[in-house]
């Protein structure tokens, strides 16, 4: 194999609905305008580093599958590091995808010291820099990987061990800074230690406590470093730990408001994580929505016949269309966008095979995309839900909710002295309706 392992494809265009091309895309098209806006400017779409560079293609019956120049899951050496971002951005530049994320050790040379490990992020940072000259290519988000090092086996910023949150701190103080100066969109924190496996042997309080302490920590120091990118929590219920604190989107919110952090922190949420946590991926954003949290989205879907993340591309268009319906009803991204927090199968071993993964997940969003506008623009689905709760725009129903007390209320409806039918739902007209343009 070559050291350049993406050189015979051909960068990815758009060709329309009708072409038989599998690499090129059929429906999104990037400057195509929806809604006022291009395509490119509502899906920002963005590349991860570490399934489609990092991962090996292990799982834990059985060692990695996927034959790369750079040999993922192995020591990273300065030399396969560079070799590893040459590739990525080559497959980022010939997808056409503007933005990329990564963790530290996904790009970096493998690091045993803070030194060395300082030393090791700032060389693939300053390589990545010229690369993003010569490329175009964005930083939608950088993190920390908090979670694969046997140090963080009882996690990072709650490890009952004070040397080892120092430890979470220097490397998240490294990645912030690396994120700004490489024009970084967004910094995302995901807690995957970041809870416990048995009540047993942990302080709930006191973990807790440390999280909002080294929350609050990366706040002032974004604001330290004048690094103006959103601060985002990855909400996930468990897995890799039994629970994790951040376990979704009103989990995380009650925990923001806790430690004095709903100004400056919003959720990134993932298609996968949210159902894990057996809600949908439509509600985890709509109620980000509803409580002004709404970041970034790293989209993907999990097998219903498997309990784990499994990080699939995704393939519903219905069910993204639900969820691309409440991002334009909510205004759409604003420092965030789609991250394709994806792999592809362990089995699908030629490097084309990230191409399709890619290709076929993004074109899918353009569906859902189109879909979620056209049934916007229709009107219809909004004046339901309008006309549903008239009532409260009326002079009583202001007053309910503004100024009557409770006994002021109980008066009201004994003076009414009648009972009270609730109009239809509806809910199967509406399903029907949305189906109709999905």
């Amino acid at each position: 194999m070559t050291d350049r392992i993406f050189a015979d494809i051909a960068p990815i265009a758009y060709e329309g609905a009708d072409s038989d091309n599998m690499l090129a895309f059929r429906h999104y098209d990037p400057d195509r305008l929806v809604l006022g806006k291009t395509m490119a400017e509502h899906l920002r779409l963005a590349v991860c580093y570490w399934h489609s560079f990092a991962w090996p293609g292990a799982d834990i019956f059985g060692a990695g599958t996927f034959d790369r120049p750079w040999m993922p899951g192995e020591i990273c050496t300065p030399e396969r590091a560079a070799l590893k971002l040459e590739n990525a951005f080559d497959f980022f530049e010939r997808l056409g995808a503007p933005f990329f994320c990564f963790h530290d050790v996904d790009a970096m040379a493998t690091a045993a010291t803070p030194e060395e490990h300082h030393r090791n992020l700032a060389d693939i940072v300053d390589q990545m820099a010229r690369r993003m000259e010569t490329g175009g290519v964005k930083l939608l988000w950088g993190t920390a990987n908090l979670f694969s090092h046997p140090r963080y086996a009882a996690g990072g910023a709650t490890s009952p061990d004070p040397e080892i949150f120092a430890w979470a701190a220097f490397q998240v103080r490294e990645m912030l800074e690396a994120t700004h100066r490489l024009g970084g969109a967004n910094y995302v924190l995901w807690g995957g230690r970041e809870g416990y496996d048995t009540i047993l042997n942990t302080d709930l309080r006191q973990e807790m406590d440390q999280l909002g302490r080294f929350l609050n920590l990366v706040v002032e120091h974004k604001h330290k470093i004048g690094f103006s990118g959103t601060i985002l929590i990855e909400p996930k219920p468990h897995e890799p730990t039994k629970h994790q604190y951040d376990r979704d989107t009103a989990t995380v919110y009650g925990f923001l408001e806790r430690y004095g952090l709903v100004d400056e922190v919003r959720v990134n949420i993932e298609a996968n994580h949210a159902t894990l946590a057996g809600n949908s991926f439509e509600h985890e954003i709509a109620t980000a929505m509803a409580l002004g949290i709404f970041g970034s989205i790293d989209i993907n879907r999990g097998d219903p016949q498997n309990g784990w993340d499994t990080d699939q591309f995704p393939n519903d268009v219905p069910g993204l269309t639900l969820a691309l319906l409440e991002i334009l009803k909510g205004g759409g991204f604003t420092t965030g966008g789609f991250n394709f927090d994806a792999k592809v199968r362990r089995q699908s071993i030629d490097p084309v095979d990230l191409f399709h993964g890619h290709i076929g997940g993004i074109d899918v969003l353009a569906r859902a995309l189109l879909n979620a506008a056209a049934i916007i623009e229709d009107g219809q689905l909004g004046q339901f839900v309008e006309d549903r709760y008239a009532g409260w725009g009326d002079e009583f129903g202001r007053k309910a909710l503004n100024e009557l007390s409770l006994a002021d209320l109980a008066d009201h409806a004994l003076q009414s002295n009648g009972d009270r039918r609730p109009p239809s739902g509806r809910q199967e007209y509406l399903e029907n309706l949305v189906n109709r343009f999905a």
